[in-house]
């Protein structure tokens, strides 16, 4: 499933490709939506905008279209007039004169308005998104500090999208490692440095992820790799499906877990347990 990094990107094409200009022809694929239609041709994408694994596209009527990928979904682009050469399911078209967003395959596709966001279930659900509030260290770490997260351990808490909104499974490891904590550790272990390490991690490699397209890696560490012959999937992160290769840091192999049912990736010499 696309994390919170890469719906921000898509979130950045879309307005690249359609934003601000008229659209000449929106078309939904489910019937309860097709009113929308006629409510949204002739108008304009003002903003593409993510909280978590969510779009959220804002149009100059007032109108919002939530949008969630799930597994499936997947926004492509092409020039009007054209479509891409897949044979997934055309689920929403938004089109201009030069450029077409589509979005393909997703079933999670609802037309509201502005007024209404924030009842929205999955909207009212969420927790801090570090990319789109543009939020600070200090202020994610704050957010962290809340009684009702103290007693959950952080290898189940960082997939709660109402702890940290859009972080997904390679984002959990690989903050947790960044942060040089384990993930049976819990928010009332931390004192204000380890805090920090967290809030700090999250920011840096969320952002990291957004501009590099998904790599985690320390950048001058990731180019060392690359030019050594190391294959994406080995250099991206730090961690993160890197069962039985050594750290990057000290040399200790890599280690794999299932917790809140999802792999999970940790080093046990960089990672040790607060209490």
């Amino acid at each position: 499933m696309p994390e919170g990094p890469e719906m921000f990107r898509v979130a950045r094409q879309i307005v690249a490709a359609v934003g601000a200009q008229p659209l000449t022809e929106v078309w939904f694929a489910f019937e309860h939506l097709r009113a929308g239609q006629r409510e949204l041709t002739g108008r304009r994408l003002m903003a593409a905008t993510t909280l978590g694994k969510a779009l959220l596209l804002h149009f100059d009527n007032d109108r919002v279209v939530y949008t969630h990928s799930q597994l499936y979904g997947r926004w492509l682009f092409a020039e009007a007039g054209r479509r891409p050469d897949t044979n997934r399911q055309l689920r929403l078209a938004l089109t201009t004169r030069a450029r077409s967003a589509l979005l393909y395959s997703a079933s999670d596709i609802e037309l509201i308005d502005a007024a209404s966001l924030r009842a929205h279930p999955f909207v009212a659900r969420a927790g801090l998104d570090v990319l789109s509030s543009g939020a600070d260290v200090a202020a994610i770490a704050q957010w962290m500090r809340r009684d009702r997260f103290a007693g959950r351990q952080l290898g189940h808490l960082l997939l709660d999208q109402s702890f940290l909104a859009g972080v997904g499974n390679y984002l959990r490891s690989e903050i947790l490692f960044a942060a040089g904590l384990h993930w049976t550790d819990r928010p009332r272990d931390l004192d204000e440095s380890a805090f920090a390490r967290l809030a700090g991690a999250a920011h840096t490699l969320m952002w990291r992820s957004v501009e590099t397209g998904g790599m985690t890696n320390r950048p001058e560490r990731a180019k060392a790799l690359r030019s050594a012959g190391w294959a994406w999937r080995d250099y991206r992160h730090f961690v993160f499906d890197r069962d039985g290769q050594v750290c990057h840091a000290c040399d200790t192999p890599i280690h794999r877990v299932a917790v809140a049912g999802r792999r999970l990736y940790y080093c046990p010499s960089c990672q040790g347990r607060v209490a």
